[in-house]
């Protein structure tokens, strides 16, 4: 039968390996950067949606590492710095990479 120290050794070497299961790596984000992403995507087609000049666009947001990604296509160059504005006004974006391009 497990002694009491055995049982400890045995459950700290499972909580090790479950913090590093959940750890991020340079080409993978952890599980509450991907759930922290997933929200500021959800700020930012949020934020385009709501702004009158945006709304008829189809602007396609991803984010890794808190960094937006919008692509798509514009009518014009206002159109671009705007979803850029409006992407960059989000708590928690560190940046926007905007791949956009004109119609």
């Amino acid at each position: 039968m497990f002694s009491a120290k055995q049982f400890c050794a045995v459950l700290i070497a499972a909580s090790v390996l479950l913090a590093a299961g959940c750890s991020s790596t340079p080409s993978q984000s952890s599980t509450g950067q991907y759930i922290d992403d997933s929200a500021i995507t959800t700020k930012v087609k949020t934020a385009i949606f709501n702004e009158p000049t945006l709304k008829v666009l189809q602007i396609n947001v991803e984010t890794y590492k808190s960094v937006v990604q919008l692509s798509g296509f514009a009518n014009s160059n206002t159109d671009i710095s705007t979803a850029s504005k409006v992407a960059e006004s989000i708590a928690g974006v560190k940046s926007v990479k905007n791949d956009m391009r004109l119609k």
